[in-house]
């Protein structure tokens, strides 16, 4: 073979002696490799890249001890053996060129071409940026990869395969390191693997991870595994002859083989039905790979014709494929030596998908249409991640939501029209209100699963029918969070709570800063423009709506700000004056998220009310003799005077307390007198005295103190009340 020369001029110190391949040359058995479905073309293109990388990483050692250039090679090696294009060979080979070399990007765009630069450059990390912490650099490595990913797929495919090498030399780091990594990849890197379709690279870094993490469960579980298999292995033999017999005798060709699972899916289930590995009878799989779809259900036919189906284990995912692309039929039976057997029948495009996931349609022909499904599913995946991460500022939250994502069970339920909504297991009727539209999300009011209604919080199974009941005034709440679990989901309920948090931030600011001003100078003239900006520059706030926010979240004091906009009033001794003595701020019961109504003394319309900021949370209002506020007072520039709009609505909570005899009936005869005067309860407790009387404390909505004192009085009249009194803290 001829040795291809780089393209470029070099100066003598820089060139790099070109000598044929031999043994022991890093490269010979990637060339050996590439050769068996690359033309020499291509071969001599990637020898090139070898020769490129071989120079850049001149003189750089690996912990291993090995020179550098044996890591990407290695990846390369891993990609040839799926039979990945050129280009992604080269982008492999040279994958690491600009992180850890002087190589830039616009030197390998010319030396191979700018989609070769694209993929090294998706690839590439980014330490040259600097963080706050370690998960704001995880999370912004992993957007730069989505990023990357959806402008060419192939980016994941390196990525993986840079960390499935990684995780198979994992041993010269420290054991600290070897744990960090292990932990991340088991989280990220593994899950992704499965999500498209990888599943030979998944389960390799799944078992590689544990073994890191958990070594002693690793060897233990292997061990036993090893000597059931070696049982086991003549009885596995005769299984699958007596399979293909009864195939070749119903006119099915077919290749039946064993499987076992691999360590960390054995561990989980032994986690998940909380039984030792002796308990576990499932271990074991049969394959069988048939010429076409219809001989996939002529097999299953024969299969349950020899050995029994256990009931509620049968799963098409021919008819419904999983979010990836994969299909398969699924079954599982009681086998010939009294355990149960998993069998998977698919055809053998089906079986190459299953193991190759989207790079089986990314072999080196180039011409592959960008509507394979695989990688059609793969692209759209990713920029629903990406649409999600536009939606989270907190790198925290989105790797949340990354992580959520990469849950492999599904459910699959239908829509009114038919068509199937694929989510994770444990997604409710709000995640489904989501999958379908952010709008129907933002404004879901109920559901009907299989056309009965039901509550958002609903969990959804296989095969349901899902209808969403939208309404124009239903808008998302914190508690939403506490019921959904798909990223988009939550994102997009993140989302519009910090919008409305701020919403309602600068509303509040505005008023605050407002009653500020007219204290200080009896409401005469506007502020000017000039002034606000002043003000801005000196407190370096970018813009006024921003000040605002800070004064509503309680992150500055509105007395303040009002003292740097103006000079004190004549004849005013500054400093000695208390908010309690100012034009009381109106509330209306329904400020939103930034007025709050302490728990503690449950303050209602017509009682005598007390503010206090509170930073982060806005005005916290008290009742004026609440105990709780005996701290606060003694810091009189955080009170804020408040008073009760005329037009105030809404309902309040309120704690009741209630000493009643111990008898039949007392309890459900209070609650009868609560629901007359048209009040919810929220709550109950009930605490025995004695053997004659309970105590027993209602949490209820009222509308104001009148509606509040009519309640209590209603209650009075019951026979077995002996007490009722109001809990102010």
């Amino acid at each position: 073979m001829q040795i291809p020369t780089l393209g470029r001029k070099r100066t003598a110190s820089q060139r790099l002696r070109l000598a044929p391949l031999s043994p022991r040359k890093p490269a010979t058995v990637l060339c050996d490799l590439i050769k068996e479905y690359l033309d020499d073309a291509a071969v001599h293109d990637i020898y090139r890249a070898y020769l490129f990388g071989a120079q850049a990483h001149d003189g750089q050692i690996r912990r291993s001890g090995e020179p550098y250039i044996h890591h990407p090679i290695a990846v390369a090696e891993i990609l040839a053996e799926l039979r990945l294009d050129s280009r992604s060979i080269i982008a492999a080979i040279l994958h690491d060129v600009i992180e850890d070399t002087s190589t830039v990007k616009n030197e390998i765009a010319a030396e191979f071409g700018d989609d070769v630069a694209q993929l090294v450059d998706g690839v590439s990390k980014i330490n040259q940026i600097e963080f706050d912490s370690k998960e704001h650099a995880e999370a912004e490595n992993f957007r730069k990869m989505l990023l990357a990913m959806s402008q060419d797929i192939r980016v994941i495919l390196i990525k993986l395969a840079d960390r499935l090498h990684n995780m198979r030399t994992l041993d010269a780091l420290t054991p600290a390191k070897q744990r960090r990594v292990a932990r991340q990849t088991l989280e990220i890197f593994a899950p992704i693997a499965n999500r498209l379709g990888l599943h030979q690279w998944s389960r390799e870094l799944e078992d590689l991870s544990f073994s890191h993490l958990y070594p002693v469960r690793y060897r233990a579980i292997a061990k036993a595994l090893n000597k059931r298999q070696g049982n086991r292995r003549s009885v596995i033999k005769k299984l699958l002859g007596a399979i293909e017999r009864e195939l070749e005798a119903a006119g099915i060709k077919a290749v039946a083989t064993g499987r076992k699972k691999n360590v960390y899916s054995i561990y989980k289930k032994m986690l998940r039905k909380r039984r030792p590995f002796e308990e576990l009878h499932d271990i074991y799989g049969i394959r069988i790979i048939v010429q076409s779809v219809e001989d996939c259900y002529r097999a299953l036919g024969v299969i349950h014709s020899l050995y029994k189906p256990i009931h509620g284990r049968f799963t098409d995912y021919i008819a419904i494929p999983k979010a990836n692309g994969y299909q398969s039929l699924h079954t599982t039976v009681f086998g010939s030596f009294g355990e149960s057997l998993e069998v998977q029948i698919r055809t053998d495009d089906m079986n190459r998908t299953a193991e190759a996931g989207i790079a089986a349609h990314w072999i080196y022909k180039a011409d592959v249409p960008d509507d394979v499904k695989p990688r059609q599913l793969a692209r759209q995946w990713l920029l629903d991640l990406l649409d999600t991460q536009k939606e989270t500022g907190n790198p925290r939250e989105f790797l949340e939501h990354l992580k959520i994502d990469l849950f492999p069970d599904e459910v699959y339920v239908f829509t009114p029209s038919g068509d199937i909504k694929k989510l994770p297991r444990g997604a409710t009727a709000l995640d489904f209100a989501y999958a379908v539209h952010t709008d129907v999300g933002n404004h879901c009011a109920g559901a009907r699963v299989n056309h009965e209604l039901v509550s958002l919080p609903t969990v959804l199974t296989n095969g349901d029918h899902v209808e969403i009941i939208a309404s124009d005034s239903a808008t998302p709440t914190a508690s939403w969070l506490s019921y959904t679990v798909t990223g988009k989901a939550r994102a997009t309920i993140r989302q519009f709570l910090k919008q409305q948090r701020r919403d309602d931030a600068i509303d509040l600011g505005k008023r605050l800063l407002a009653r500020a001003i007219k204290t200080r100078r009896f409401g005469r003239k506007r502020l000017t423009d000039d002034q606000k900006h002043a003000l801005l520059d000196s407190l370096g706030v970018a813009n006024w709506d921003d000040l605002l926010n800070d004064i509503g979240l309680g992150k500055r004091l509105p007395s303040m700000v009002a003292k740097q906009l103006l000079p004190p009033r004549r004849g005013k001794k500054e400093g000695g004056q208390s908010y309690m003595a100012d034009e009381p701020l109106a509330i209306h019961g329904a400020e939103g998220m930034l007025v709050n109504y302490a728990r503690c003394c449950g303050p209602v319309p017509g009682d005598t009310i007390v503010g206090f900021f509170t930073a982060g949370r806005g005005v916290v209002v008290h009742i004026a003799d609440c105990p709780n506020t005996a701290e606060y007072r003694k810091h009189p520039d955080k009170w804020v005077h408040v008073g009760w709009a005329e037009d105030v609505q809404g309902e309040f909570s309120v704690t009741l307390r209630v000493d009643a005899q111990n008898k039949r009936g007392v309890l459900a005869g209070i609650a009868t007198a609560i629901a007359e005067q048209n009040s919810n309860i929220n709550n109950v407790e009930v605490f025995e005295r004695d053997g004659q009387f309970s105590a027993i404390r209602f949490t209820i909505d009222v509308s104001d103190r009148v509606h509040l004192a009519r309640i209590m009085r209603r209650i009075r009249r019951d026979p077995g009340v002996v007490k009722v009194s109001r809990n102010k803290g």
